[in-house]
């Protein structure tokens, strides 16, 4: 009608909380915990148990130069999404441990949101304990994960060429083949010495996934061996999306 202005109601989508968990007793831990579950293998999940031993030892406040975080996204008090992640002090690094958001909320970029918010724990950690920037974030990711993708785009992250396999962590489990990257806080990086590549493995083994000895696995001892007589680690170079690396990226690192 003229002169009537007509407006029309829009439902906006209820709002995906995101949040640390602290607290041992905290109901979201088992509800995160089975977000991962339809995510990700049983050979390739922590137990719970782990996480309950990391969440005692933040409480008792025993930790050193680590510190260990459980991010997850919430969606009408349900859990949705989940991120964790271990500050690994003597290297000062970020260590992405897994990142999942259930199918139903994808494409609200709450993925994103989790990681952001790990890393800047990452952050606030290399200030409280090393006294310093934090140097860079690191994680594991299968190779045709198209996440991975969009990320190698970054000039600042390298996939790293070496053969990387995250533990078995079950008995009886095999290792799982996965794509290491390493992206860089600062600016661009093209390069890491094999030497700090084999630092990053032991670190991540021992104080991420708790592996007390890794250099009696026979997986472990695989990287090392891939990475004998290399003095630097550069970039991956494999199909992805059909395609590979090619030489334009690496052009446009090497103009910055």
């Amino acid at each position: 009608m003229p002169g009537t202005t007509i407006r029309q109601s829009t439902r906006s989508k209820p709002k995906i909380l995101v949040r640390e968990i602290v607290q041992l007793d905290d109901p979201a831990v088992v509800a995160a915990h089975r977000v991962l579950r339809g995510t990700f293998k049983r050979g390739e999940l922590v137990s719970i148990r782990e996480w309950r031993d990391s969440l005692h030892e933040r409480m008792g406040g025993v930790w050193t130069d680590i510190a260990w975080h459980l991010f997850v996204g919430e969606l009408d008090g349900e859990v949705v999404g989940v991120a964790t992640g271990t500050y690994l002090g003597n290297v000062n690094i970020g260590f992405v441990g897994y990142l999942s958001a259930v199918q139903r909320v994808r494409g609200r970029r709450l993925g994103s949101r989790l990681r952001n918010r790990l890393c800047a724990a990452f952050r606030r950690d290399a200030r409280r304990i090393r006294g310093q920037p934090l140097e860079a974030v690191v994680g594991e990711v299968r190779s045709d994960n198209p996440w991975l993708r969009h990320l190698i785009r970054d000039p600042r992250v390298l996939a790293l060429d070496f053969l990387y396999l995250q533990p078995p962590l079950r008995s009886g489990a095999p290792s799982v083949p996965l794509v290491l990257y390493y992206q860089s806080v600062g600016g661009p990086v093209t390069h890491l010495f094999a030497a700090k590549v084999r630092q990053l493995l032991y670190t991540a083994w021992r104080r991420a996934y708790r592996i007390s000895r890794p250099l009696a696995s026979r997986t472990f001892r695989r990287m090392l061996e891939s990475l004998a007589g290399r003095h630097r680690i550069g970039e991956l170079r494999w199909p992805v999306g059909g395609r590979l690396l090619d030489d334009s990226r690496r052009g446009r690192r090497a103009a910055r």
